[in-house]
């Protein structure tokens, strides 16, 4: 089997994917690679946003709080998935939850919490939720139960290969796209529309469909670009940062830029940040890294990118041991979904592209995104599991 293939020599009944019961060893460097992301993170989280809560609300801890809570709460709620679930759980959740995706949605659209220009956060209760990150979990789990289900036809030379392989999972992403189009939150498509691209592309959909479709997605981008002004500000100050106004549109960029070069090669120490000072917007949110970097210098920028490499690359490697297409493809796109929201973070935090509002995996506030962060890195360690020589999620032997 390669990375950009996946091969296997028996496909296994998908619908025992993701059984949870029995015991078997979790592969624990990828464990230690999230705990270390996840506790860096909190520490980070809390010293770029200490100076911005301490304003707001009147306590340095406002964020920390915030963040650790939901940590621990996804964490809690994980767990028993990993460990004690029931069988068939995956190929049920991925019907569910693409359900409730397409649900929120709609809803958010009609009653949505509006914030920043844009209304993409559903309050409820206390707490406030991003439906287009809903949607991304929901993507990868469906995609790949459909693409497993209809494995033989998908890699047919056959007309089913087109229908099944292109039509119907187009399909998928495109009625999670319309809705997070109508958001016009171009972040959100964008990563949506990368990560079911890969799936497809991981599933067996030839690759001169995978280009259509990715030309597709580029399109679909442009025009709402041209139909959003707030889009093409952003574009414009991208393209333009040395013209446009350093008061202005150009404010975040550019003091997102002082604070990383201003860093160094060791940094000034944690919790030393000048820029976080009201300068560099919420810091605690899409431009953490930003802080990072003016604390801890390059040797701390490089220790982060360092431990996401190796998250991934683990990752991979989960995904390239499974014995069921249902279960790599799953792990793929999850892993494929950190990487993809890291590389585009760091490419906006240091102007390689429009800032787009895009958070940092693990590090970046949201309550959401962070919950569902653990909860997916929770449904991998689940599929690393295997003991004597059977798949953990297989639920038989493998011959």
């Amino acid at each position: 089997m390669t990375l950009h293939r996946i091969r296997f020599k028996k496909v296994s009944d998908v619908k025992s994917a993701l059984t949870l019961t029995g015991a078997g060893r979790i592969d624990v460097e990828f464990l230690i690679l999230c705990l270390l992301l996840i506790v860096f993170g909190a520490v980070m989280n809390y010293s770029a946003s200490s100076v911005y809560a301490q304003q707001l609300y009147g306590s340095s801890t406002y964020f920390l709080i915030r963040h650790v809570l939901f940590a621990l709460l996804s964490i809690a709620i994980t767990v028993p998935f990993v460990l004690y679930g029931t069988r068939n759980f995956g190929h049920r959740f991925a019907r569910g939850i693409y359900l409730v995706a397409i649900g929120m949605l709609l809803l958010v659209l009609v009653i949505g919490t509006v914030g920043g220009g844009a209304q993409r956060w559903l309050r409820l209760g206390p707490i406030t939720v991003q439906p287009s990150e809903v949607a991304k979990l929901a993507l990868v789990m469906m995609l790949a139960r459909f693409l497993a289900d209809n494995e033989k036809t998908v890699t047919s030379t056959g007309k089913g290969n087109f229908i099944y392989g292109v039509l119907l999972p187009g399909g998928l992403i495109g009625a999670i796209g319309v809705l997070v189009a109508l958001e016009k939150h171009i972040s959100g498509l964008m990563i949506l529309g990368m990560i079911g691209i890969a799936v497809m592309f991981l599933g067996g959909t030839r690759l001169k469909w995978i280009l259509l479709i990715a030309g597709a997605v580029v399109l679909a981008g442009s025009g709402l670009i041209l139909v959003s002004e707030y889009a093409q500000t952003r574009v414009n100050t991208w393209l333009h940062i040395d013209t446009v106004d350093p008061l202005g549109e150009a404010w975040q960029t550019l003091q997102g830029l002082y604070a990383i070069g201003s860093g160094g090669i060791f940094g000034l120490g944690l919790f030393a940040s000048r820029q976080k000072f009201g300068y560099v917007s919420q810091p605690q949110n899409d431009f953490v890294f930003t802080v990072l970097c003016e604390e801890l210098g390059l040797l701390g920028a490089a220790a982060v990118i360092l431990l996401f490499s190796l998250l991934v690359i683990r990752g991979f490697r989960i995904a390239m041991r499974q014995r069921d297409r249902f279960s790599s493809l799953v792990v793929y796109g999850l892993i494929f979904k950190v990487a993809i929201q890291t590389v585009l973070n760091l490419a906006v935090v240091t102007n390689s592209m429009p800032n787009t509002g895009i958070s940092l995996p693990f590090f970046s506030s949201g309550g959401t995104s962070l919950a569902l962060q653990i909860f997916e890195m929770g449904i991998v360690l689940n599929l690393s599991r295997e003991r004597d020589g059977r798949n953990f999620i297989q639920g038989k032997e493998s011959k």
